[in-house]
Parts: structure tokens; C-alpha cells; sequence
């Protein structure tokens, strides 16, 4: 008995040691880095319910127009998108698809689908805990100077601003 209990500690040892070795640790010149790309204004006009759905309560939020600028690129967010969010039965997690499309300063109309989510929840304290991060992905024309958002991963932050009727969404380049 006593050898097969040495056995099980050796090979919990054995284990917890491989298990921590495998965990890789970067250097932050190896990690990656962030570039801001653009501010974007987005206008949204009264959401609506379509209600509960198998998948969960949908609601539908209009986007109807806006601005953007950044380093390399500015312009307009066309009328005619929307923020399509599915919210879990307890309230707590929303999953967010907005579809719209913006033109830039120089006619180019870019197609952005914005995939993200919202988890509010309280934390140990009794506080509330709030996460918003989306991950826009851009499709520009190939013959374009914008051709480079095709090509990237982007993360976006969004934010609301006291007295704008819609959402600033923040939006920076993986590198």
C-alpha cells in the first residue's frame, strides 16, 4: 500500500511539474502590439424586440449613419446597417453582430461585420462588473489604398458618450 501511494504522489509531481513547463511565458517584444486605426461615431435610432427567441431575446438596433476618422482613413457610416444582439435569459451576456458599411472621404465604400460581446455581471465585492469588446473584421476593394483592413485582425473597444444618440467604437490593429 505504502509503494502504490509513493507511486500516485511521484506521478502527481511528475504531472503538475509537466503541466507548469508547458505554460509559455513571452517576452514583451514577442507579444502582440496594438495601432489605432479609427474613431468611429455610429447614429443609431430606437432599438426594437423581436423578442424571445430558441436562441435567445433578440433585439435590433438601427444604425443610421455617422462619422469616422483615424491615421490613415476618415468618412461616413452609411444609413442602412444594424446592431443584431441576442441577450441570455438571465440578462447577464449579450452576443452582438453589427453589419453596416462605411465610405471613405474619397468614395470607397468599405463592408464592416462587427462580432463582440457585453457580460455584465457583479464581482466579489458586490460591484458591477462591465465587459464590451467586439472584433470588427473589414472588407475593402482589393484595388484600393484601404486594402490593408482586409489583411489584419482588428479589436475595438466601444464606449458611450453622454449627449450622442449612439456608440463610439475604438478601433485598433493586431500587430
Amino acid at each position: 500500500m505504502k509503494n502504490v501511494l509513493r507511486f500516485f504522489v511521484v506521478a502527481l509531481v511528475l504531472s503538475v511539474t509537466s503541466i507548469s513547463s508547458m505554460a509559455q511565458v513571452y517576452p514583451p517584444e514577442d507579444c502582440p502590439k496594438l495601432e489605432f486605426v479609427m474613431q468611429l461615431r455610429v447614429l443609431i435610432d430606437q432599438p426594437y424586440s423581436v423578442g424571445d427567441t430558441p436562441h435567445g431575446h433578440r433585439v435590433v438596433v438601427p444604425i443610421t449613419g455617422g462619422t469616422f476618422d483615424g491615421p490613415q482613413i476618415k468618412g461616413t457610416v452609411l444609413a442602412g446597417g444594424a446592431d443584431y444582439q441576442l441577450v441570455n435569459g438571465n440578462g447577464k451576456r449579450t452576443e452582438l453582430e453589427a453589419i453596416y458599411s462605411i465610405c471613405t472621404d474619397d468614395s470607397i465604400c468599405i463592408h464592416v461585420r462587427n462580432r463582440g460581446i457585453i457580460v455584465n455581471d457583479n464581482d466579489a465585492s458586490g460591484g458591477l462588473t462591465h465587459y464590451f469588446m467586439t472584433a470588427p473584421q473589414f472588407e475593402a476593394p482589393q484595388s484600393s489604398r484601404y486594402s490593408w483592413l482586409n489583411d489584419a485582425i482588428f479589436v475595438c473597444r466601444p464606449e458611450g458618450l453622454k449627449g450622442f444618440n449612439g456608440i463610439v467604437l475604438n478601433v485598433w490593429r493586431v500587430m
